[in-house]
């Protein structure tokens, strides 16, 4: 091993059976010998990498790719099929948080066993104590059983004694949304001040601004493999190009399916191939489109531009009072955005205001989202409901854009921030 890493992967090899429907008990292995059908699938190809004392690495990759299962292996919870690992000095993980607390125990006495699980003996635990507990936040809650914890605060307990382990090495995998945004906040400048101390970081993480903020170096794993390596903005770049085109490839296979698939769900060629309908369709909606002020029709906008919903209803002879409403969600799933029409007139009127179907069938919505979605992938839900609340059409997901440029901050949107630094 070279004097100046601290972890070395060399050709690693890692297989996994994942059963369709196994059986557990002598009865079921038995009687339903069919279940124990399985398949093997080789999630890491030959691995290979290092990383120096006091450097920071970064993993990226698509779910599935290998990232997590390379950090547990580091830390010698999985172990290679074939090739060699060799890790120097004391490792902390943010893996699985919290695996090693009892339930009926407090927190003060699970911060004593965690801490243990990490190495450390009593005398250091005792030194580290006061500073575990004032981390965590919960020193009201310290000696309560962590089974009377909320999910935040299990958590929060957890992180505070990993950190506090003086590890030579920390691995950590997508943990740094543990508790609330000033919570995070701390523990995100917290591994900031462990890196200047010269502990090695090896983090696992789809925030890629996080990499880079944090990281010297990324390494980008794919199907299995280091696809490349090199300095975090480098390789981003090359990601999200590759990311790009396999969305594009991707949204190529779905039109060519999309007639088909239309066809089936009964739903109007404007909508997106994942478009889920709902409502009676005693109304429905005829036309929907992004597009830009200037109305031409888009799937990408900048971070710079307003967006302009159009859509065109058939009122099938109907002659009530309607409200439409829309959201934008994230990819995720997380609604980023919705308002309607009557609501965003009784705040700004303080009356109850619907829309006349007869002037109002066909319409634009313009949305100022000037500097406040984040970069990344979104989706269009519309709704045209009548004055009881009745759903005559609800298309969700009908449209998919991308909001493309670069951030101040990390988050679902960007918030406006002046810095008065004394």
């Amino acid at each position: 091993m070279d004097s100046g890493n601290v972890v070395e992967l060399h050709s690693v090899k890692k297989m996994f059976k994942v059963y369709f429907d196994k059986g557990f008990g002598l009865k079921e292995r038995i009687l339903f010998r069919n279940r124990n059908k399985h398949e093997s699938r080789e999630v890491l190809k030959g691995i290979s990498f290092d990383v120096r004392r006091g450097e920071a690495v970064g993993l990226i990759g698509k779910n599935g790719c290998g990232k997590s299962t390379t950090l547990k292996i580091i830390n010698r919870i999985l172990y290679p099929d074939s090739g060699s690992v060799t890790v120097k000095g004391r490792v902390s993980s943010l893996i699985e948080l919290g695996a090693g607390f009892h339930p009926d125990l407090s927190g003060r006495e699970n911060i004593y066993t965690n801490a243990a699980i990490f190495g450390l003996n009593k005398k250091e635990i005792d030194k580290r104590l006061k500073t575990i507990i004032t981390f965590s936040e919960l020193e009201n809650f310290i000696d309560h059983p962590v089974r009377t914890y909320s999910s935040g605060m299990y958590m929060r307990l957890a992180f505070s004694v990993a950190i506090h382990v003086d590890a030579d090495v920390l691995l950590i995998d997508e943990i740094l949304g543990v508790g609330d945004v000033s919570f995070q906040e701390k523990c995100f400048h917290k591994l900031l001040e462990i890196k200047e101390r010269g502990t090695t970081i090896v983090i696992v993480s789809h925030s890629l601004d996080q990499i880079e903020q944090i990281c010297d170096r990324s390494i980008w794993i794919e199907e299995g493999r280091v696809r490349e390596a090199g300095k975090p903005e480098v390789i981003h770049e090359k990601y999200k190009k590759s990311m790009e085109e396999s969305r594009k490839e991707r949204m190529k296979e779905e039109q060519e399916d999309q007639a088909v698939a239309e066809e089936n769900r009964k739903l109007p060629k404007f909508c997106c191939k994942d478009a889920r309908r709902y409502g009676n369709l005693k109304m429905e909606f005829d036309s929907i489109e992004l597009t830009s002020e200037k109305g031409e029709v888009r799937g990408e906008f900048g971070r710079d531009e307003k967006i302009a919903i159009f859509y065109q209803l058939s009122a099938k002879g109907l002659t009530e009072k309607i409200n439409i409403a829309f959201r934008i969600v994230r990819e995720d799933g997380i609604t980023c955005f919705a308002s309607d029409y009557v609501t965003m007139e009784f705040v700004k009127t303080g009356k109850i205001r619907y829309l006349d179907i007869r002037r109002n069938s066909v319409g634009t919505i313009v949305i100022d989202n000037r500097e406040k979605l984040m970069e990344g992938c979104y989706y269009l839900d519309m709704i045209v409901s009548g004055e009881g609340a009745e759903v005559y059409d609800e298309i969700c997901r009908v449209k998919e854009f991308q909001i493309k440029g670069k951030a101040t901050g990390i988050g679902v949107c960007e918030m406006g921030v002046n810095w008065e630094a004394k």
